[in-house]
């Protein structure tokens, strides 16, 4: 049993420019880093619940994450099954024990990790003005993003709809992939014809068209929709392997998109693609707004699965005062740079 010592330092990050989604704007972002230390070695890990969101964004964050701390330094291991209702501070713990474990950010050997292989991302278009939704598509697609994700919801739906037109005049589908991502926007008594109207533009999938929770109308989504449908915010809360399967069973999404800091840090993630593969759900794995220390960890997960989708890791340059990492974005892909970084 290890004789670990542990220290919580909590950080305010500050975006380049507010990040618009339905459920409203951010300017600030608040992470707490754990330091795990023993034997001489440390490491480094991000806990970053989402406000409003997460399943632990509670009053008391630091307080908890302290006595999970403290169980941790006792028993000299992370009892996840006594945890899974905070997975963000269980994603940090595993990353922090994991770079301790390893004595390198290139948390699992893997291709990517070794500055072998890059992984496919998607460019991210924030909500904003009709505008400046448009600067940002053009600039993605001089980038040489081959997949673009829009946050939709904000703006009028017929405004929307003209942006992703755009895309569509220049480029396929099999030249540029579109996802739309809406948040929880929709009522479900307007989702259905908004999903015909959006299926009719060859998207590749939808994320949470209704507010998560509405299971009756979810389930006739999914059963019905033109347009493949996406869980996300769907997820959280439902921690234990059974939750899961209940989950999938009901409701039967045609995609799952994971986040370790919303759906219970690695372990959770494990589970839910291993019940999503054995029903056929397609999936891919996001960060959630984490400074580089939480995107490196994802990204070296993330590239163990070897996944063949775009993946949702590309919000590394959002904050003026992230801390410095090895990875940098080529083209339309994430890159670990090897180079005799700890």
């Amino acid at each position: 049993m290890e004789h670990f010592k542990i220290e919580v330092y909590p950080r305010l990050f500050h975006f380049r420019k507010p990040a618009g989604t339905s459920r409203g704007v951010y300017t600030e972002r608040r992470s707490w880093y754990v330091r795990v230390e023993a034997d001489g070695r440390e490491g480094w890990g991000e806990c970053a619940p989402l406000s409003r969101l997460s399943l632990d964004d509670v009053p008391d964050y630091s307080e908890r994450l302290c006595a999970m701390c403290d169980d941790v330094m006792r028993k000299g291991r992370l009892d996840v099954a006594q945890h899974l209702r905070y997975p963000s501070m269980l994603f940090g713990l595993e990353t922090a024990l994991r770079h301790w474990e390893r004595g390198t950010y290139a948390l699992w050997d893997t291709p990517f990790s070794r500055g072998e292989e890059g992984v496919c991302i998607n460019g991210l278009i924030w909500m904003g003005s009709r505008d400046d939704m448009y600067s940002q598509i053009r600039a993605k697609l001089e980038a040489g993003y081959r997949c673009i994700k829009l946050k939709i919801g904000a703006i009028r739906f017929e405004e929307e709809l003209e942006l992703l037109r755009f895309v569509r005049r220049h480029f396929t589908a099999r030249e540029v992939e579109l996802r739309v991502d809406a948040n929880g926007a929709f009522t479900p008594e307007e989702a259905p014809e908004r999903l015909r109207q959006l299926a009719a533009l060859d998207l590749h999938s939808i994320e949470q068209p209704i507010r998560a929770g509405q299971w009756e109308a979810m389930a006739r989504l999914t059963a019905e929709t033109p347009l493949p449908i996406a869980f996300d915010e769907e997820l959280i809360g439902h921690c234990t392997r059974v939750e899961k399967i209940r989950l999938l069973d009901n409701l039967h999404p045609q995609y799952i998109v994971l986040k370790p800091s919303l759906h219970g840090g690695f372990c959770g993630l494990r589970e839910w693609i291993e019940e999503a593969e054995r029903r056929g759900i397609g999936w891919w794995i996001t960060s959630a707004l984490e400074s580089n220390v939480g995107l490196n960890a994802i990204a070296q997960w993330c590239a163990t699965w070897r996944p063949s989708l775009p993946q949702g890791l590309g919000t590394g340059l959002l904050f003026t005062d992230n801390v410095p990492m090895p990875l940098e974005i080529r083209k339309d892909c994430l890159w670990y740079v090897a180079d005799g970084h700890q």
